[in-house]
């Protein structure tokens, strides 16, 4: 699966739900991850994160069967995309 997670966090966590995020998702841009997880991973992410989440923190993930099936377009420059990495 694929799966587009974003985020938005009091000031205090950023940093500790980017962490997170980075050990199965790629960073993107400010407060937005993705790339390929197992269904396995995507349970262990969220269980990750709602350690370091509260009530009011906002955590979404965009949840699609694959790359494939999506299109993405970017205006600008991107952070980082997932075919950037070796």
């Amino acid at each position: 699966m694929y799966v587009v997670l974003v985020y938005d966090v009091s000031v205090e966590r950023v940093a500790k739900v980017l962490q997170v995020g980075r050990k199965y998702l790629t960073w993107v841009q400010n407060s937005v991850l993705e790339g390929e997880l197992t269904p396995a991973q995507f349970a262990r992410l969220k269980a990750e994160l709602k350690k370091v989440a509260e009530a009011s923190d906002a955590i979404r993930f965009y949840v699609l069967p694959s790359k494939n099936s999506f299109r993405v377009e970017v205006l600008g420059t991107s952070k980082s995309e997932p075919s950037q990495i070796i």
